[in-house]
């Protein structure tokens, strides 16, 4: 008898529909790699439009930024037939697994999460909402009803990913092994892109002038690399300590084309400022416009758009279930004959 087949080991992550656009340090950072992964791995990806409620918000707007952060994914080379892509609402057992977890969860653990410190702080504990404070919970949920082996992360999420490990150890303590407890995954080798107008910070969508989203147009784009910030220096050098700006625009290039850094740099040998900006300008708006076009396809059909999301979500939920079942029987709920 053959021996059963393995699955490859299941990861998940998931994105805010909080923007327009998502914008190439996005892209290079961390989506290119989703690409990659659902040829290696069991691959679950998510829009997150519940944890984009728990701040004040247009309901248009965010229908409208999920339908187009969907549409994104796909024209990046997310296959809806290679991995499951769907979005977080169309999923109700994410928000029932999280109601559980949040009995499994303390209050000052939950208060220690640095992202309600910082968004309360700056906001007022007044207007904080509850959702805001069980985000981490409701993130967890995210990861443990697919029973995820691992999740790609940055530094910054390193926090939530352990109290995620920490509530499904806990339940497996108290109910029996059910949750699978995740690993961290840091994808070193992915590019860090900082902001066109400020290099010492992150690219973000908050400074418009210094992100380059995958929605903008040509013009747009070629306009804002023109205006990046560099330095005062004259020489092409990587130095992301001294010339943070010179060395984003090589970063850029170096993870599109795939040139060595070396020999990049080496190609500006004599050149100038001006001829490395109009350079990654081309470069990127080369890379970017077959996605853009995509976008603008898909958009153009929001039938099937909606129909890919339902695929989606069917898959997703196959999954979930199951997950949500063992979880409902373990703590003693009385299941109904049939479901």
């Amino acid at each position: 008898m053959p021996a059963p087949a393995v699955r490859p080991a299941r990861v998940l992550s998931g994105i805010q529909p909080t923007a327009d656009s998502f914008h190439i340090g996005n892209h290079l950072g961390a989506l290119r790699e989703w690409v990659r992964m659902q040829d290696t791995h069991d691959a679950y990806y998510v829009v997150v439009d519940q944890h984009a409620i728990t701040v004040d918000h247009d309901p248009a707007l965010l229908r409208q930024r999920t339908l187009v952060s969907f549409a994104q994914l796909l024209a990046i080379g997310l296959d809806p037939e290679r991995c499951t892509v769907f979005v977080q609402s169309h999923v109700p057992e994410h928000s029932q697994l999280a109601w559980v977890l949040e009995c499994q969860t303390g209050f000052g653990e939950a208060s220690r999460m640095t992202q309600f410190k910082d968004k309360s702080q700056k906001g007022g504990a007044d207007r904080s909402t509850v959702g805001l404070f069980t985000y981490p919970i409701l993130q967890a949920a995210d990861i443990l009803i697919y029973q995820a082996d691992a999740v790609p992360v940055g530094e910054d999420q390193r926090q939530h990913l352990e109290l995620t490990r920490d509530l499904a150890s806990r339940f497996n303590t108290n109910f029996g092994d059910t949750l699978t407890v995740p690993q961290a995954m840091f994808v070193k080798e992915t590019a860090k892109i900082v902001d066109l107008a400020d290099p010492t910070s992150k690219m973000s969508k908050s400074s418009p002038s210094g992100c380059a989203f995958l929605l903008d147009s040509d013009a747009v784009l070629a306009k804002k690399f023109k205006s990046a910030v560099t330095d005062s220096e004259r020489e092409i050098r990587f130095d992301p300590a001294e010339k943070p700006g010179v060395s984003n625009l090589l970063t850029m290039q170096q993870a599109i084309t795939g040139v060595t850094m070396e020999s990049l740099v080496a190609g500006y040998e004599g050149r100038g400022y001006g001829d490395l900006k109009a350079d990654t300008a081309e470069v990127v708006i080369s890379f970017i416009r077959p996605i853009r076009e995509r976008v603008v396809e898909l958009m153009e059909h929001p039938d099937e758009l909606r129909r890919l999301m339902g695929h989606g979500a069917a898959k997703a939920r196959e999954t979930a279930r199951h997950t949500l079942a063992a979880v409902y029987d373990a703590v003693g709920f009385v299941a109904i004959p049939g479901e």
